[in-house]
């Protein structure tokens, strides 16, 4: 069994910085994702990360602002944001792949954390 914990969320202003962790426990070797929600919308691919940390997708969206990394060693995945937007605000959800690639489909993860709350305004 896998839990995956999301943790660095709050409360930021337009343009400042939040880093989320994931820590992992359990069958941690796959490929990991970051996915958020915003209230009324759906679920969306942020960002993923093959096993390796070699490989990383990226949605339009947050290319250039946000950056996803690994640390195998510490069984932990983070995703450090960057020039944060009110429409970043969103719960943020941190996933596990079910293959070792950067996959950008929310079916191709099979373990998820309870999320992290995001939240840009001034």
């Amino acid at each position: 069994q896998v839990q995956l914990v999301e943790s660095g969320g709050g409360l930021v202003q337009p343009g400042d910085s939040l880093r989320l962790s994931c820590l992992a426990s359990g069958r941690t070797l796959s490929a990991a994702g970051w996915f958020r929600q915003a209230p009324g919308e759906e679920r969306e691919f942020v960002a993923a990360i093959s096993t390796s940390g070699r490989n990383t997708n990226y949605a339009d969206s947050v290319k250039g602002r946000f950056t996803i990394s690994r640390d195998n060693a510490k069984n932990t995945v983070y995703l450090q944001m960057n020039s944060l937007k009110p429409e970043d605000t969103a719960v943020y959800y941190c996933a596990r792949s079910r293959t070792m690639s950067a996959n950008t489909v929310s079916n191709d993860y099979n373990y998820w954390g309870q999320g992290t709350q995001v939240t840009v305004s001034s």
